[in-house]
């Protein structure tokens, strides 16, 4: 290898030759190697490292659980909380980047008003033999830390359609898609962060409370209300399907 620089060799092996490490002003100026730009960068190289990223990416999804109850004493700031709810939205992927996934976040005694409407919204159609359990339900959501609510934006998806007339049909479904990937992502980040969540569904019963007591355009359509709050007790076991008959494979 003569007359190649001992860094290009480092490259190439994976070491780092000693007058670099010695040196703080050669680490400072160093630039980091990036593989997309580097042709001598073997991609196997970023084997290891990326089964290691994937293997917490799905470490993080097995810890995702319904958490049954829940209480106010989270381990994060409402801040911290509004900070994931931010980045998870803006990541989400969606159809055609339309963006149509819209979230209102309930803290306090917003977040137990919530759990009123729907106690009351519930009286009105459940018997009265059997609310008793119905009752408790609602007093366990109420008693958690906050609620996130999930709704598609109608003015983007009627946009979609007529822009995109041959796929009009798809939007709804494709911006359902995209707000499952919102839920389950804000889900999971906030298990990631010790907290417990549970995902309900009681629209279309409280969407035009909602509309009314938070003030969100009723072109939102609410699709789905997840509870969070400190954790009370272990999830319960999770059940699977066989693997085999749920997912076949070809051509390797």
């Amino acid at each position: 290898m003569q007359g190649t620089s001992r860094l290009a060799v480092s490259r190439l092996t994976g070491t780092v030759p000693r007058s670099i490490i010695s040196s703080p002003a050669s680490i400072v100026r160093a630039k980091p190697l990036e593989p997309s730009s580097s042709p001598i960068y073997p991609s196997r190289q970023f084997h290891n490292a990326d089964k290691m990223a994937a293997d917490g990416f799905l470490k993080l999804m097995t810890e995702r659980r319904s958490f049954y109850p829940l209480n106010k004493e989270i381990p994060v700031t409402p801040e911290r909380v509004m900070e994931i709810v931010k980045t998870a939205i803006h990541q989400t992927p969606s159809s055609f980047n339309s963006q149509s996934n819209r979230v209102l976040v309930l803290f306090g005694t917003d977040h137990e008003k919530l759990w009123d409407i729907t106690a009351e919204d519930l009286r009105a159609v459940v018997p009265a033999d059997h609310w008793e359990p119905t009752g408790k339900k609602m007093a366990m959501f109420k008693a958690a830390a906050g609620t996130v609510l999930f709704f598609d934006d109608q003015t983007v998806v009627e946009s979609m359609q007529q822009r995109f007339g041959l796929y009009a049909d798809r939007f709804p479904i494709w911006a359902s898609q995209s707000n499952g990937m919102l839920q389950f992502a804000l889900w999971t980040s906030l298990v990631a962060e010790g907290l417990g969540a549970n995902l309900q569904h009681y629209n279309p019963l409280i969407d035009e409370k909602v509309v009314a007591e938070w003030k969100v355009p009723a072109i939102w359509k609410l699709n789905a209300q997840l509870v969070f709050g400190g954790r009370t007790a272990p999830a319960d076991p999770k059940t699977f399907e066989p693997i085999e008959n749920i997912v076949k494979v070809s051509g390797i």
